[in-house]
């Protein structure tokens, strides 16, 4: 199985993304709803909750992790890498990968978690691609409980994503990187208040393609996945409104099953 995490329903969309990509592969994915955000948790948290979730998709079955979080992945990406004999992907490798072909002007934006933002990889990467680049980020802690509650067309919501975006369209970006899972469900209302000249960035469907890449050229991976069965969707808890962005992610109901915190112990 093809084994996703995120630290809540975000990670739905790569989720739904490689479905499309790879549809006979069988998926199980976890969304940590209950420990939830993870932007505002230390490093030394944030890794440690990367391991359990890395280890308990395994435990399903998993021959491959996809970090479909943003913040576990500028933190804990390159652990998870040593501490398991399994490939392991993330999210950002390919939102870099998209920005810097996309921009025109080399100005590029970053909207993210604290933790992410905090870490630089958006910089460190898309610099070092290409040093031409002038990279301008910006921490967006009140996104993920916006998205996790599903208040999308809250006025308040408007209001904070206008206020976060405000800087960055000052720097004149062209191109801007949504660095949380979470933030492609806001696109709609990202797309005009950032501007509507201004590419935006989702790595879903990067990951998903450059996930299907590395499997036609590693058979012995490949032939290690499991074409039967159903995918299977895992959340550490349950709320009305994570059981409504799935189906609308999916475009289906989806039967989110709650494992007990007692996993984790």
């Amino acid at each position: 199985m093809i084994g996703i995490f995120d630290s809540g329903v975000g990670g739905m969309t790569v989720a739904r993304a490689i479905e499309q990509r790879l549809p006979d592969y069988r998926t199980v994915y976890f969304g940590d709803l209950a420990r939830s955000p993870y932007g505002s948790k230390s490093e030394e948290t944030i890794i440690a909750y990367a391991r359990q979730n890395t280890e308990f998709l395994l435990a399903q079955g998993a021959k491959v992790i996809v970090i479909a979080c943003n913040t576990a992945a500028s933190v804990a990406s390159e652990i998870l890498t040593r501490e398991f004999a399994v490939p392991i992907f993330e999210v950002i490798s390919p939102a870099v990968d998209k920005a810097v072909a996309a921009s025109r002007s080399g100005a590029i934006g970053v909207i993210g978690t604290r933790a992410t933002v905090r870490s630089g990889i958006y910089e460190k990467k898309i610099t070092g691609q290409n040093p031409q680049c002038r990279v301008v980020s910006q921490a967006c802690p009140l996104l993920v409980p916006l998205v996790e509650e599903g208040w999308f067309n809250k006025r308040e919501t408007k209001m904070i994503l206008r206020r976060y975006l405000h800087p960055i369209r000052l720097k004149n970006v062209d191109t801007l990187v949504l660095g949380c899972t979470h933030y492609p469900l806001l696109k709609n209302l990202i797309q005009p208040r950032i501007g509507k000249r201004v590419t935006v960035i989702d790595s879903a469907e990067a990951v998903a393609a450059g996930l299907a890449k590395f499997l036609e050229e590693n058979p012995e991976v490949e032939a290690s996945l499991s074409h039967e069965g159903e995918n299977l969707y895992y959340v550490s808890d349950i709320t009305e409104a994570a059981a409504d962005i799935a189906k609308r992610v999916f475009g289906r109901p989806i039967d989110l099953q709650k494992i007990s915190g007692e996993t984790f112990c």
